[in-house]
């Protein structure tokens, strides 16, 4: 696997892999609607690639296919973390998070994280602040915002 620097080129490639792992990956911890309104599949690609080029933005590439991107503000907020539904379970996420942790200066990361990757962030050390429900088109969405401490070396969720 390699990573590299997201380029504007990659932006279209990035929504679809974003809509296809919501529908597919995030499928068992919300509904059809909720899916819908969370990845619509018209996200407006200028101003996804300005977010992209203003943060760290990383791209994983295997087999000469895009299977992963994450991006990282200069504040520490992680934004967005999507794994190809093909390529679940290999390492991707925790490479890219890796990258991402790194290459920010900044005391402590904070994300919001879908249910689904609850779990995958408690294991690398980020704690829960709250729970919260995000209103998107008049429905209701679960996500927690979770904030690890760089400063700190976690093994299993623990200091």
């Amino acid at each position: 696997m390699l990573l590299r620097m997201y380029n504007t080129s990659d932006c279209e490639f990035l929504a679809e892999l974003f809509y296809q792992t919501v529908h597919n990956v995030n499928a068992k911890d919300y509904t059809k609607e909720q899916l819908d309104v969370w990845a619509t599949g018209n996200v407006n690609l200028n101003e996804w690639d300005k977010s992209f080029l203003a943060h760290f933005t990383i791209v994983a590439i295997k087999n000469e296919i895009i299977v992963g991107f994450g991006d990282i503000d200069k504040t520490g907020y992680l934004d967005r973390l999507f794994v190809h539904k093909d390529y679940q379970r290999q390492g991707i996420a925790s490479a890219i998070c890796d990258e991402l942790e790194q290459r920010v200066n900044a005391n402590k990361i904070i994300t919001h994280a879908s249910i689904t990757a609850k779990t995958f962030f408690e294991q690398r050390g980020y704690r829960v602040i709250k729970g919260q429900q995000v209103i998107k088109n008049g429905i209701s969405l679960t996500n927690y915002v979770m904030e690890k401490q760089k400063n700190l070396i976690y093994v299993n969720g623990r200091e």
